[in-house]
């Protein structure tokens, strides 16, 4: 073997197997989903932190909590809208018209006064806002829904449960 090819041999040999490496790296991240626009006839679920169903949503509430205090969520918690194949009769559906699919935060014990998270595309993390108010315990409901509304479409409900920062839920 020549002394150029001898010498150079040990880096050439690095640089095959490192990138020989950075695809399977690349694999074990998983796949990335590109947004999709909504858009009519889609069925849909709806996610709150990763979950369609049984979500919990931390809530910051210093100091005792009493029955029907308020607080706001932690920041970093996520909605979410997916499409779905096959149908299934308890997903969400845009219906004729549906382009848009909001999020509404609907807690049992207070009313809904918070603003609705807009979604136009699937597969889009949008936080929750942490100037929202939602009880600091207790059970709630995210209400996916299709907008604008027709006579086929049908909504998506997450069901939730407010957990203060403090009680470690």
């Amino acid at each position: 073997m020549p002394r150029k090819i001898r010498t150079r041999y040990p880096l050439l040999a690095a640089l095959v197997l490192t990138a020989a490496a950075v695809p399977s790296v690349a694999l074990a991240a998983g796949p990335v989903q590109d947004p999709l626009p909504i858009g009519p006839n889609q069925a849909f679920i709806g996610l709150v932190n990763g979950k369609s169903s049984g979500a919990v949503i931390t809530m910051v509430c210093p100091g005792p909590i009493a029955a029907g205090e308020t607080g706001h969520p932690l920041g970093g918690q996520t909605v979410e809208v997916e499409t779905v194949l096959p149908v299934a009769a308890a997903d969400g559906f845009t219906g004729s018209a549906g382009t848009q699919i909001d999020a509404l935060f609907n807690a049992t014990t207070t009313s809904n006064v918070n603003p609705p998270v807009e979604f136009t595309a699937y597969f889009v993390k949008e936080p929750i806002p942490t100037t929202d108010v939602f009880p600091c315990s207790g059970p709630g409901v995210v209400s996916f829904v299709p907008l604008p509304p027709s006579a086929t479409a049908r909504g998506y409900a997450v069901s939730v449960t407010f957990g203060n920062i403090t009680a470690g839920s």
